[in-house]
C-alpha cells in the first residue's frame, strides 16, 4: 500500500511539474466590458482569461462541458479549496452509481485535481484534474478542468468575490 500512495505521488509530481508548465501565457485582450481581475472562459475555445487590464489577459487551456452539459452566465467565486473531497452530483452518480458517495481530497481518483474554486448559484466549479489529457477537450459536466499547475497558479490570483464570466 505505501509504495501505491508513493508510485501516485510521484505520478503526480511528474503530471504537476510537466503538464502546463507552458500553458499560460499572457495575451493581449481587448473585449470591451471586462474589469481587471474578472475571470473570462470561452467554452468554444476552451480557453480561460484573466483580465490583467491595459489590453491583456494571462490565458489558460481548460477542459468546459460535452454539448448538452455547457452553461453560459455570470457568476462569482464562493469558496477556495486545497486538496477538496469530491461528492458526485446526483447526475453524474445516475450515470455511474457505483462511484463513492465522496472521494477524499488527494486521491488519485478525485476529478478535482488539488485545488478548486465554486461558483455561486452553480454546481460547477473551475478546478484542477488528475486527468490532464483532458484539458484542452469539451470533457465534463459544466465545470472548468485546468492543469494542476495553472489552477494554483489562478487560485493564488484571485478572491473569493471574483466575477466569472462564462461565454460559449
Amino acid at each position: 500500500m505505501r509504495l501505491h500512495r508513493l508510485a501516485a505521488l510521484a505520478a503526480a509530481v511528474l503530471a504537476f511539474a510537466t503538464a502546463g508548465a507552458q500553458a499560460r501565457e499572457i495575451v493581449p485582450f481587448s473585449t470591451p466590458g471586462y474589469s481587471a481581475g474578472t475571470i473570462v472562459v470561452r467554452t468554444g475555445e476552451r480557453r480561460l482569461y484573466l483580465v490583467l487590464g491595459n489590453g491583456q489577459a494571462i490565458r489558460y487551456p481548460v477542459g468546459v462541458g460535452t454539448a448538452g452539459q455547457q452553461w453560459a452566465g455570470t457568476s462569482r467565486i464562493d469558496g477556495k479549496y486545497v486538496q477538496p473531497a469530491w461528492a458526485p452530483p446526483a447526475d453524474i452518480k445516475r450515470e455511474n452509481p457505483r462511484l463513492p458517495d465522496v472521494i477524499a481530497g488527494g486521491s488519485p481518483h478525485n476529478p478535482m485535481g488539488v485545488a478548486a474554486m465554486t461558483l455561486a448559484g452553480t454546481e460547477y466549479a473551475i478546478h484542477g484534474t488528475n486527468a490532464p489529457g483532458s484539458v484542452g477537450h469539451f470533457v465534463s459536466h459544466g465545470c472548468i478542468r485546468m492543469y494542476n499547475a495553472d489552477i494554483t497558479d489562478l487560485f493564488g490570483r484571485v478572491a473569493v468575490g471574483t466575477t466569472v464570466v462564462v461565454t460559449r
